[in-house]
């Protein structure tokens, strides 16, 4: 049986499956540049730094467990999406993904726009200052006073995943006096190669309105009568963590088909297509994400192509990176604990933080990379799994890599990847504290989320 379907949780002896991924590499000191961020180096003495600073001095001010933010990183990130797209297209970065008032603000500088899911979200975007036209406001269940907010606020658009939803966002709108731009969410029936629970695009799931039998069709229709609303397009979004542009391909050309259906049937051209987010990112070594600009070229030929053959102008195109933007911009920083061997199967590994600061792995099974960053070793490899301190046994960390058979209680070590949905899907299982995140940038370190106290905790136990 495997891991993931075993009905107590995850087994927590699994003996390295043949074929995985991961093996020895020659030099355990070695940082894959594809997988951490751009200013983190080694140096001479073993010990790694991150935006001029060493971990271990991070450790120390800040402690651990900790996200570390490479502030660069992410500012580059967000330029060469800008830049790949240019003036006749939309990034809107998912704010999903990672969320405080200093990343808004730094978006807001570098030119992208937002998109938000909940009110809380859309409370954080506002209070730092992004622009509300700037803003695209989704969720597959809003409340009315998320949409009395938005619509208040003059959110730039708002994606409809419903037909309750088409009349509740123009019921407010037409008591607010205005009309709302809006896009409708469809399901095209692609499903990208992700993991199930991640896969947002085929027909049974609880996202958008189907394309299959008229029901798409249909919600545009509705739209285009109520006077709250000014429809401008139409929205796709079929997965995420991925690599290959064939989903894309077949999305856009069935939401191209939807827009042709729609000229023919009501005399109007929608002039924007939104084609969602879901660019994977390098988790491992053996990951081989795209770059922006090849993403841009790739999207953008697909579209044109398909409006020629469809007789259509070809629309304004979005897209909405969220992983791909923050995941690699951060790494989570750990102390070592215990070190338990076990004759024949592993070494287990225990840290300081573990699910409850990245719930990726016991969710999705997901694979992560991890490093002795405190100091260099000459040491021999040896198979471990890195678990956390919390009372279950699918508390891991990363599932199977090698760290050099020398690491000790106290050493640092640190996962690679985690900007995207670790810190924004934690918890206080146990009633851990949720770590502080720390951005560093050309040698200065600040928290921009501090870490949680047990003030907090208890000031909300109101019993």
């Amino acid at each position: 049986m495997s891991r993931s379907a075993h009905p107590a949780g995850p087994r927590h002896a699994d003996v390295l499956p043949e074929g995985h991924w991961t093996a020895p590499a020659t030099d355990l000191n070695a940082l894959d540049e594809k997988v951490w961020s751009r200013t983190v180096t080694r140096d001479a003495d073993g010990a790694v730094s991150v935006g001029g600073i060493e971990v271990a001095r991070l450790a120390e001010e800040f402690g651990t467990p900790a996200y570390i933010l490479d502030e660069s990183d992410f500012r580059a990130r967000c330029r060469a999406w800008a830049d790949a797209f240019g003036a006749d297209a939309d990034v809107f970065y998912a704010g999903k993904a990672f969320l405080s008032r200093a990343v808004v603000r730094w978006l807001k500088e570098e030119g992208l726009n937002l998109d938000v899911c909940s009110g809380g979200e859309l409370a954080t975007a506002l209070d730092a200052g992004m622009p509300a036209e700037r803003i695209a406001f989704h969720g597959n269940n809003k409340t009315t006073a998320e949409i009395e907010r938005a619509v208040t606020a003059g959110v730039g658009r708002i994606v409809l995943d419903s037909f309750q939803e088409i009349v509740r966002v123009a019921h407010v709108a037409q008591g607010l006096g205005t009309r709302q731009r809006v896009q409708i969410r469809v399901t095209v029936g692609v499903e990208a190669h992700t993991h199930e629970f991640i896969a947002t695009a085929h027909e049974d799931q609880k996202f958008g309105i189907a394309l299959a039998d008229g029901q798409a069709a249909e919600a545009v229709r509705r739209a285009l009568t109520l006077d709250g609303l000014e429809l401008v397009g139409i929205h796709s979004h079929i997965g995420s963590q991925i690599f290959d542009m064939a989903g894309f391909e077949v999305s856009a050309r069935r939401v191209v088909g939807l827009l042709a259906e729609i000229r023919d049937e009501h005399g109007v051209e929608l002039p924007e297509i939104d084609l969602g987010g879901g660019l994977g990112i390098a988790y491992t070594s053996e990951d081989d994400p795209r770059e922006p600009h090849e993403i841009a070229k790739a999207l953008g030929d697909i579209v044109t192509r398909e409006c020629e053959s469809a007789g259509l102008a070809t629309p304004r195109i979005s897209v909405e990176p969220g992983r791909a933007i923050v995941g690699p911009t951060a790494f989570t920083l750990y102390e070592v604990g215990t070190i338990k061997p076990l004759e024949g199967l592993r070494t287990y590994v225990s840290v300081d933080g573990g699910m409850s600061d990245n719930i990726r792995t016991a969710l999705y099974d997901a694979e992560y990379s991890v490093s002795l960053v405190s100091r260099s070793s000459d040491a021999g490899p040896m198979l471990v799994r890195v678990v956390g301190k919390h009372c279950e046994s699918g508390d891991i960390v990363v599932k199977d890599a090698f760290l050099p058979s020398d690491l000790a209680p106290g050493d640092l070590i640190a996962v690679p990847a985690t900007g995207a949905y670790c810190r924004s899907m934690a918890s206080n299982y146990n009633h851990a504290l949720r770590p502080p995140v720390v951005a560093v940038r050309d040698g200065r370190a600040r928290v921009i989320v501090r870490r949680e106290t047990e003030e907090d905790l208890l000031r909300l136990d109101v019993g």
